[in-house]
């Protein structure tokens, strides 16, 4: 379907949807053609140069030319949560909606969403994404689990687990309450979605969640993805940062289930590809993994060990936190090379017997 001729938006459109744009001339194309192909016709989408290299702009431009509802913003870089604070800004829609410019969405994102909210009058909704690797599409055990039902008008103490739910975009807020919650996405790191999304979770008074797919999240090979630099030293110290902030916040606002319910399920869950990168990585990097481990899980919160985490994964962040790394390493280079962990009785058998000094971890296998 060719990209239609399209009116300018309303001065209030139904939803403002703010696109930020970097380096992305061979997809910006395909995620702005989902856009105007949305059945909620009445919408303007804001587009956020931040200062990209490439030929974006270009392409925005022309597909501007096609669709008077497309505005674009330039900016110097200043990185994505800066660019949708951009947007933002700009935003005049009843409802708010953010696209990453490399992504795809289903052919009627809103509808549900949008039905929902004026049924219960919440701050906002939120529906499943899907993974596409241009092969296949799946969704994630944890955005299954937090799908498999649709709960609307709720609370965080209601379904804790939500605090997984941390990207933007699979979801429709209502611009007055994103205004009035004071959110923004925190500028000059990486993973702003974390701490943005765990304060507008916990502002809400309500919020709607469903079983439809919302959002084709796309799985580029090329590296180029924020989420395939786990080994860098700068990328780490960013994940540190953004999961003490919403720690943070959370320890301050939410009740002692929601708490639990975080450092167990919520704040480990990405932490299993930060101890795969060990091996190569530099003192620097393990002394920061040391640390940040320490600091978020110990006997104030709950030891990694005792997270809810897979059985590999709390031994993996075990021995971080006591410093074994050559232990670390051997586990990782016994587990790529497809041997199972054996269990006896609970309990690590040889070679990871609790005699070397690691301690039951809960669950078994």
């Amino acid at each position: 379907m060719p990209f239609r001729r399209r009116v300018p938006a309303r001065p209030h459109p139904t939803v403002s949807v703010v696109v930020p744009v970097y380096d992305v001339a061979a997809y910006v194309e395909d995620c702005l053609t989902s856009i105007a192909r949305q059945p909620v016709d009445d919408h303007e989408v804001i587009v956020v140069d931040d200062g990209s290299p490439d030929r974006s702009v270009e392409v925005v431009e022309r597909l501007m030319r096609r669709d008077g509802r497309i505005r674009l913003l330039r900016q110097a870089n200043a990185g994505l949560g800066a660019a949708r604070n951009a947007g933002v800004a700009e935003a005049t829609g009843t409802y708010l909606a953010f696209v990453d410019s490399d992504d795809v969405l289903p052919p009627d994102a809103w509808g549900a969403m949008l039905a929902s909210l004026e049924r219960t009058g919440s701050d906002l909704a939120v529906g499943t994404a899907e993974r596409d690797d241009g092969i296949r599409r799946w969704t994630t055990p944890l955005m299954r689990r937090n799908h498999e039902v649709a709960r609307p008008g709720i609370d965080v103490a209601q379904q804790p687990l939500i605090l997984a739910d941390v990207f933007a975009w699979n979801k429709l807020y209502r611009r007055s309450f994103w205004s009035g919650a004071g959110l923004s996405f925190p500028e000059g790191t990486r993973y702003e979605d974390q701490p943005a999304l765990t304060r507008a979770f916990l502002a809400a008074s309500s919020f709607d969640v469903l079983t439809e797919t919302v959002y084709r999240w796309a799985v580029r090979e090329d590296r180029s993805s924020i989420t395939q630099k786990r080994h860098e030293t700068a990328d780490l110290v960013d994940r540190l940062e953004t999961k003490r902030d919403s720690a943070r916040v959370v320890r301050e606002r939410a009740g002692d289930e929601v708490v639990r319910v975080f450092f167990a399920e919520v704040l480990p869950v990405d932490l299993w590809e930060y101890f795969r990168a060990v091996p190569g990585c530099d003192a620097d990097y393990w002394s920061l993994l040391v640390a940040g481990v320490r600091e978020l899980w110990n006997d104030r919160t709950l030891p990694f060990e005792e997270t809810a985490v897979p059985p590999q994964q709390r031994l993996m962040g075990w021995f971080v936190a006591q410093d074994r790394r050559a232990d670390l390493e051997s586990l990782l280079a016994w587990i790529d090379a497809n041997r199972p962990l054996p269990f006896e009785g609970g309990e690590l058998a040889h070679p990871w017997r609790a005699e070397a000094g690691l301690p039951p971890l809960p669950g078994g296998q």
